[in-house]
């Protein structure tokens, strides 16, 4: 996965930025910085983004005590944990680099990932091949990308005892937004999106703003502008070539998580964007099936400090 794909050039170009996309490549690596490996060390959480067995993207989280990603060379990640069976990359992630027949090898699961620490606002993603490795994954990384703290929401978290156990989670699915997951995404500050080259490279990314940057159009299509970033438009490069997606929307105070699979386009219309304070773009996605997992985390994080770089919502 080196360079930029042309999907992603295609998007630099048509943003006038392919010169700071240019300079902002040289972010992009393969390996984990030794500072890096100190602060994977001291995550509760990671972020990831796959495919599921019936070709569908999502987010999710992982979580953990702190230690459980651990970096035993630079061009590998081990998490210490596997999904439980009521999360929607629960069957591939449990079963990847399973044997699938006479010679036919290990079959790695191609995930995208975000080290994410919002007290401090820093963060980095990491996308690469995962194969089963006993009770956890291990991830042979393709990228490794340090990523600025814009529109990061600072929390703090602790651990709830017995919050995520067996016995307290469950899973609901649907196809569209219930009224009470419609307002959760309109006051949302903070969600998680996975997309996919047309190759299958996953990746996942933080979009954060101001309670009300999340549009809730219906109960399947949902809107957000895109903000000033680093020009690599990881994101919208994967969408211009494939439009699946998948959005992973954290219950900070419940720990209940919120699943969302579907398609998503870019929006470059000038009016329309006029219409968001801080657009540059806008991005609609459409909702094909929803899954809500409650005490999926028993992580609880404290009221948000928004981030200054926040425009005002529309």
């Amino acid at each position: 996965m080196g360079g930029y794909h042309h999907g992603e050039i295609a998007v630099q170009e048509r943003a006038g930025l392919a010169g700071q996309a240019g300079h902002s490549q040289g972010a992009i690596g393969n390996t984990i910085p030794e500072v890096a490996v100190a602060f994977l060390a001291q995550q509760p959480h990671v972020v990831v983004g796959g495919t599921d067995e019936r070709g569908r993207i999502w987010a999710t989280q992982l979580t953990g005590e702190p230690g459980f990603l651990t970096v035993p060379g630079p061009h590998t990640l081990h998490i210490g944990t596997l999904p439980p069976p009521e999360d929607p990359l629960a069957a591939v992630l449990t079963g990847a680099g399973a044997a699938t027949g006479p010679g036919s090898g290990r079959d790695a699961a191609r995930i995208g990932m975000i080290g994410i620490e919002p007290a401090t606002r820093r963060r980095m993603r990491m996308n690469g091949r995962a194969v089963r490795d006993g009770d956890g994954l291990r991830v042979e990384l393709d990228q490794v990308i340090s990523n600025c703290p814009k529109y990061i929401q600072k929390r703090d978290h602790h651990p709830v005892a017995g919050a995520a156990t067996p016995a307290a989670r469950s899973a609901v699915d649907s196809t569209e937004l219930s009224p009470a997951q419609q307002r959760i995404l309109r006051e949302a500050d903070t969600f998680f999106v996975a997309t996919a080259s047309p190759d299958g490279d996953a990746d996942a990314s933080h979009r954060g703003g101001n309670p009300g940057f999340v549009q809730v159009l219906s109960p399947r299509l949902l809107r957000w502008p895109d903000y000033v970033g680093n020009a690599m438009f990881l994101t919208l490069g994967n969408l211009e070539l494939n439009p699946a997606a998948g959005l992973f929307v954290p219950g900070w105070e419940t720990g209940t998580s919120l699943h969302l699979t579907g398609s998503a386009r870019t929006v470059w219309d000038e009016e329309e964007v006029a219409r968001h304070p801080g657009a540059r773009r806008l991005v609609e996605f459409e909702i094909t099936a929803v899954r809500e997992v409650a005490a999926a985390s028993p992580l609880r994080w404290s009221a948000p400090a928004y981030s200054r770089f926040n425009p005002p919502a529309a």
